[in-house]
This record gives structure tokens, C-alpha cells and sequence, in this order.
């Protein structure tokens, strides 16, 4: 039997590696592509956030619909209405965020709060490319003596297994793209919610929402 268990661990393990390994096959977005989008909605629209956030929809649903019937690469959720956002409690920070794409290797969402936030990051499976659309955020590594400072048009990379202490101040919103493994990465943005918020409402709306997105993704053959 214990024979038998080696064997599945063994399996388990070399499947994982080898999947890791080709990672990068899976992914659709490119950041360099996000960051420009992003730095052109803040030049065009100052610190206007609704106008900011409409405008990087309108071009993501542009860039990546299909005119002649074929089947797109990616599924997006491209409403922005207040019943579209949900709370989000992670690390100590609360925000709202709308989710604009999740799937198995990415996701892509809006994260702010008008009212200042800071937490912890985690410590993730996955690149985190935090683009700044309006306000500031400042982050620290242990082991760092100065603050590192992000404004509107910048973007902040936590390297995958990276963490740091973050903070949003008044009015921060950004486009937070991550790629990687997402499903590793939901404990830590719902286990506020199970042992210190618990608000039920809202861990049912955003596993619904992330739950059908990576699902009309996979139906598209996006893993």
C-alpha cells in the first residue's frame, strides 16, 4: 500500500513540475501590453477613475474580441456596474474589486478603495503586476530601510514566492494582473472572510463570479 501512495505521490509531483514548466504556453495576456494600456488611460483621462476603468475595458474587449465568428482566446467580463464589484478582505487590506478575466493561469481584475487600505501581499503562485491608475501606493521588503513608492502609470511586480508589507492610500485604484497558478492563490483572498469578516454574502459572490469566469474560459479552451 505504501508502495502504491509513493507511486500517486510521485506521479502527482512530476504531473505538477512538468505543467509548471510549461506555463507559459497558457498565458494570453502580455504586461508589457497592460502596462502601456494603462499608462494611456491615466495620460488621457488625469484622475478620473471611472473614466480610467472604462477606457482599459473598452480596448481589452476590442483587442481581444472576434469580428468573423471564430472562437475568442479569452473570455472577459466587461460590465463595471456597482452590482459587478465585489468586497474583498486579504491580508489585513480591504478593497473592492471587479473581475475582469479569471481563469486556471490568469487573472485580471480592478483593486481599490477610496479610503485607504494596507496588508499584507501573501506570498503567491503566481507574477503580480500591480498597475497604478490613480493615487499611490507605497511597499517594503524586510530587510529595506526606505518605502518604495508607485503612482499613476507605474507598475509595481511582486515576483511569484515575493512578499511585502503594502499601502494603498486615499483614492488608489489599479489594474492588477496576475500569471501564474490562481487557484493556489484563493485561501488567501477568502480566509478573511471564513475566520474574521464573516460576511457569507460576499465569499458567495466572488467564488460565483471567479467560479464562472475560470469555467467560461475553460469552455473556450483557455486553461
Amino acid at each position: 500500500m505504501a508502495l502504491i501512495w509513493g507511486s500517486f505521490l510521485f506521479l502527482a509531483i512530476a504531473g505538477c513540475a512538468y505543467l509548471d514548466s510549461i506555463r507559459e504556453r497558457f498565458y494570453v495576456f502580455e504586461p508589457t501590453f497592460l502596462h502601456a494600456l494603462s499608462k494611456d488611460a491615466v495620460s488621457t483621462h488625469g484622475n478620473a477613475t471611472d473614466l480610467i476603468i472604462n477606457h482599459i475595458i473598452s480596448n481589452l474587449s476590442e483587442t481581444y474580441s472576434t469580428t468573423d465568428g471564430s472562437t475568442p482566446q479569452i473570455a472577459l467580463q466587461t460590465q463595471t456596474s456597482p452590482e459587478h464589484w465585489v468586497l474583498n478582505n486579504a491580508g489585513g487590506a480591504m478593497g473592492a474589486m471587479l473581475i475582469i478575466h479569471a481563469s486556471v493561469t490568469e487573472y485580471l481584475i480592478i483593486f481599490g478603495t477610496p479610503l485607504g487600505t494596507e496588508g499584507h501581499t501573501g506570498r503567491h503562485t503566481a507574477d503580480d503586476y500591480f498597475h497604478i491608475l490613480v493615487g499611490e501606493q507605497w511597499a517594503f521588503s524586510a530587510g529595506a530601510v526606505e518605502k518604495e513608492v508607485y503612482g499613476p502609470g507605474s507598475v509595481h511586480l511582486l515576483p511569484r514566492g515575493s512578499v511585502k508589507q503594502y499601502k494603498m492610500h486615499e483614492g488608489c485604484f489599479a489594474l492588477e494582473y496576475a500569471r501564474g497558478w490562481i487557484p493556489p492563490m484563493l485561501p488567501f483572498g477568502l480566509a478573511d472572510i471564513l475566520f474574521s469578516t464573516l460576511d457569507f454574502p460576499t465569499f458567495y459572490h466572488t467564488a460565483r463570479i471567479t467560479g464562472r469566469e475560470t469555467i467560461r474560459n475553460l469552455l473556450i479552451g483557455k486553461f
